[in-house]
């Protein structure tokens, strides 16, 4: 699998448009921009492999892909706090 450096460049402001979202609606303060790029990238796996699984599409392009990734990343998100924080959202 071959990677351009745009598509490169591309993932990486999805991962961090995401990560920032995601942050911002779980009321978190964040875990700096690379957290935030690395967070908003797995949200977009973990809504790659769930979304699929229950049937949800949101079609293709950039916007969707950055609303379908801070979905991810949100759900990543509270996960992470709830094992952290002891069950607390």
């Amino acid at each position: 699998m071959y990677i351009s450096g745009q598509s490169l460049i591309v993932i990486l402001f999805v991962g961090l448009v995401a990560g920032w979202l995601a942050g911002k609606v779980v009321r978190g303060s964040g875990f700096g921009i690379i957290g935030d790029i690395v967070i908003g990238i797995a949200g977009a796996f973990v809504a790659s492999f769930l979304f699929p699984k229950l049937g949800i599409h949101i079609g293709a392009g950039l916007v969707p892909e950055i609303i379908f990734s801070a979905i991810g990343a949100i759900i990543l998100l509270l996960v992470v706090r709830l094992v952290r924080g002891g069950g607390r959202l």
